[in-house]
């Protein structure tokens, strides 16, 4: 694949928030995470796990976290990364939200959208819906599955205000 082919692909990458009601193959889904196992953690230290919840009235309990959850209520499957503090004190967020782009980006390889939905304020209540013990933080839960929508592309800022050399300049 060219490096054109490949920077297009990660700018065509969208959240999706309506689901086709197709199953996602154990195949795929395994493929996907088998991916993100690759993403870069602070000393290698890969302090996350995933869990695949397909179960729908555990879904149906996660989408309703806050109002921005609802899309896991009817994708066909939920991902929660979630991270071992223990092993990366000082960078699970960091690596935690690596792995959740490398599934991400994996999903959108196999024709799956994704949507990251905030977690950080509700933690303690998903932790309990899912049955982690206190030292797991849920980085991200992502809805997943064959998208029912294609959105437009969201405007940018422009390079020139978000690019310094060197050292930070206020604009004017």
């Amino acid at each position: 694949m060219r490096s054109e082919e490949l920077i297009e692909f990660l700018k065509t990458r969208r959240s999706i928030r309506k689901f086709k009601q197709q199953p996602v193959s154990r195949d795929i889904l395994e493929k996907i995470l088998d991916t993100a196992r690759y993403a870069p953690s602070a000393r290698n230290s890969q302090p996350w796990v995933f869990i695949v919840v397909e179960d729908p009235s555990i879904k149906e309990s996660l989408s309703r976290i806050h109002q921005w959850a609802w899309p896991l209520a009817n994708a066909p499957l939920g991902v929660a990364v979630a991270c071992n503090k223990d092993l990366s004190p000082d960078s699970y967020l960091l690596d935690c939200s690596n792995a959740t782009m490398y599934v991400m980006l994996a999903a959108h390889a196999y024709g799956l959208g994704t949507v990251w939905i905030q977690t950080m304020r509700d933690n303690d209540k998903i932790r309990e819906i899912l049955g982690l013990p206190s030292n797991y933080v849920v980085v991200s839960l992502l809805a997943m599955g064959y998208p029912d929508e294609h959105p437009a592309p969201k405007p940018r800022k422009p390079l020139s205000d978000i690019v310094f050399y060197n050292r930070f300049e206020a604009k004017k």
